[in-house]
């Protein structure tokens, strides 16, 4: 029996289930936690992205990762310029303000290495080019992904 009666909607609540287990992994904690991460980091992930590479992730993500994904979005003025790991860092810790204490490093690369593993080899490369060289940094090696 279907939990909310449509296929689809049931999919992309499993799929984003199975994203927030691999961040609690990551990061440890609870799924509201988890929450707070993965909306934190793909906000700053989205922010600092070219546009056209903000809508090929986008059109990626699961359903509902993807309407937390543009919750708020302002494209005007966007991409950031942040250049350096400690300025997505500071945008992180913004976000995550009220969450209990946890290091937004690992928050990143928790999200990092969960997206993936789920967003296709060539769209992740090209999102990592897209991003200056501190802050790619953040992304774990191949080595360090496994869920």
């Amino acid at each position: 029996m279907s939990a909310t009666g449509l296929e689809v909607l049931d999919k992309t609540v499993q799929t984003t289930n199975i994203w927030l287990d691999e961040i609690m992994a990551g990061i440890g904690g609870d799924r509201r936690v988890a929450w707070h991460v993965l909306r934190a980091v793909l906000h700053a992930l989205r922010d600092r992205l070219p546009l056209d590479q903000v809508a090929h992730l986008g059109a990626q993500l699961p359903i509902v990762i993807r309407g937390v994904y543009y919750d708020q979005w302002r494209p005007a003025g966007k991409p950031e310029k942040w250049r350096t790991q400690d300025e997505f860092i500071a945008r992180l810790n913004e976000e995550l303000h009220d969450t209990r204490p946890l290091d937004p490093r690992d928050a990143a690369r928790a999200v990092f290495a969960t997206i993936s593993r789920h967003v296709s080899p060539g769209q992740v490369g090209k999102i990592k080019q897209s991003l200056p060289e501190d802050i790619r940094r953040l992304w774990p090696e191949e080595g360090e992904m496994a869920a």
